[in-house]
C-alpha cells in the first residue's frame, strides 16, 4: 500500500542522516533516479540554492537515490551541492516510501526510482508528497508548502 498524506513516515537512516534525530523538524525528502543527470542535477541544484531559506522554516532537506556513496559524492562535489545526498543501493529506504517500481521510456520497461518528494511535518507525519515530480519551480513550491506547514 503506497504512503498517503498523514502517514507516519518511515526512517530514514544513513551514516550521516537520521529521520528519527530530526524529531521536531520538518523535513524534505526528495528521491530522485540518477546523479548527475540533467534532470536530477537541476533538481538538486535547486534545493541547495533554496537551502538558507528552508533552514529559515525549520525544515531539513535530504536527497535520496540508489546510486553508490561514490557516486554520490562525486556528485555532490561536482555541483557543488550543499544538500546531503543519501545512497540507497539496498533500496529499503526506497521501497518503504514507495518510490522504488517499474518505469518505461522509449517503450523499454525497467525498474528505477520515480521521482517524489515528501514533506515530513514536526508530527513526524507525511504533510505533502510530489509524486512525478517535474524539476522547474519544484523546490520552490516545496518551500512554499514547507512555509505553510
Amino acid at each position: 500500500m503506497a504512503l498517503q498524506v498523514g502517514d507516519k513516515a518511515p526512517d530514514i537512516k544513513t551514516s550521516q542522516f537520521s529521520l528519527a534525530s530530526l524529531k521536531g523538524q520538518r523535513v524534505v525528502v526528495f528521491f530522485f533516479p540518477k546523479a548527475d543527470t540533467p534532470g536530477c542535477t537541476k533538481e538538486a541544484i535547486a534545493f541547495s540554492d533554496l537551502r538558507k531559506a528552508f533552514a529559515k522554516t525549520g525544515t531539513e532537506i535530504l536527497g535520496v537515490s540508489a546510486d553508490s556513496v561514490k557516486a554520490q559524492d562525486k556528485f555532490r562535489d561536482k555541483h557543488g551541492l550543499t544538500v546531503p545526498l543519501a545512497s540507497d543501493e539496498t533500496k529499503e529506504m526506497l521501497t518503504a516510501y514507495g518510490v522504488w517500481g517499474e518505469k518505461s521510456m522509449y517503450g523499454r520497461k525497467f525498474m528505477g526510482v520515480r521521482r517524489t518528494t515528501f514533506l515530513i511535518g514536526r508530527d513526524g507525519r507525511i504533510a505533502r508528497i510530489w509524486e512525478n515530480v517535474k524539476v522547474p519551480g519544484h523546490a520552490e513550491a516545496v518551500l512554499e508548502a514547507a512555509a505553510a506547514l
